[in-house]
């Protein structure tokens, strides 16, 4: 993911994994930051999303689990509620990218786009709900994700594909599933300047994953991507070498020879190459020069300085 991308691009280690079986040694290397994370998690809680007919055949840790995680992790991490108070304020904590699999489940299992968006001001509260929780424990420094322009991904790209659909002519991306993606990034972005005015002594930068992917998707060839931007390293076949039936690391499934040359990975996650270029347009902007060592230009976080 992008995060990963952009820890080793500032010089950090890896985050290690809550979950990890690692012994009593967890809490010393924890000191150094948590990945409280979980692939193919949600935002919303199973029982927000099961009555509207969307299962999570991979995990329940939604939002609120993973924020439960955090809580019950902090007396072996930082001791006492003062102590931890003072750590979680010296902390930089990186809530997201979360939400994009509330709406990936049903519009890959072919559910109306018009159905999906009544998810997103309930996803974008939880969001918000747990970056208030994060405040009131002491947090003053958080990055929030944006949704990446998801019309541009190859699973995407293959389930959509319909004649009435509307492609952009310069990226071959589907039009109105980057309006989606847009609709969530501007309702994110309303609430989370809310959230500043409440709190004018908490930084919060909104990490712009979408403008800095839609670079990519617009020249690929400038950043090394000769076999395109829309087509799949990992998979199967078809026209984006995807095929729903076929899942990458599969005996049936294809890989290419030179992943670097190619943008989507799996058709849901990008190459490392993307990722790398996309952290380096996060992190190269002036509101979070203030915040690490690294001094370049660039755009991609907005925060409250």
């Amino acid at each position: 993911m992008a995060a990963s991308s952009s820890i080793s691009l500032l010089g950090l280690p890896l985050i290690p994994p809550f979950l990890q079986d690692n012994g009593n040694n967890n809490m010393v290397t924890f000191k150094q930051g948590v990945n409280y994370a979980v692939a193919g998690a949600t935002a919303l809680d199973p029982s927000v999303l099961e009555p509207r007919g969307i299962v999570n055949p991979m995990t329940n840790a939604s939002l609120a689990v993973q924020l439960a995680w955090f809580k019950q992790s902090l007396p072996s991490i930082c001791g006492n509620t003062s102590s931890c108070r003072d750590f979680i304020g010296r902390s930089l904590i990186l809530v997201g990218e979360i939400g994009g699999n509330d709406y990936n489940y049903p519009i890959l299992w072919g559910q109306p786009i018009e159905e999906v968006e009544v998810l997103v001001p309930l996803v974008i509260d939880t969001i918000i709900s747990t970056i208030n929780d994060l405040i009131e424990m002491g947090a003053k420094t958080l990055v929030v994700p944006g949704n990446f322009p998801v019309g541009c991904s190859a699973s995407y790209l293959t389930v959509c594909d319909l004649e009435n659909e509307e492609y952009d002519p310069k990226t071959g991306c589907l039009v109105r599933l980057n309006q989606f993606a847009e609709y969530h990034n501007k309702l994110l972005q309303t609430k989370l300047k809310q959230v500043r005015d409440l709190h004018p002594d908490v930084n919060i930068f909104y990490a712009d994953y979408y403008n800095a992917a839609m670079e990519i998707y617009r020249f690929p060839y400038k950043y090394g991507f000769t076999n395109g931007a829309l087509k799949a390293c990992c998979g199967g076949e078809g026209r984006y070498n995807v095929d729903p039936t076929v899942q990458c690391g599969e005996v049936s499934a294809t890989v290419c020879d030179e992943p670097d040359t190619y943008v989507s990975w799996d058709g849901i996650h990008l190459t490392e190459a993307a990722y790398r270029i996309i952290s380096k347009n996060l992190f190269s902007t002036p509101q979070f020069n203030s915040l690490c060592s690294t001094s370049t230009s660039g755009v991609g976080l907005s925060g409250s300085m």
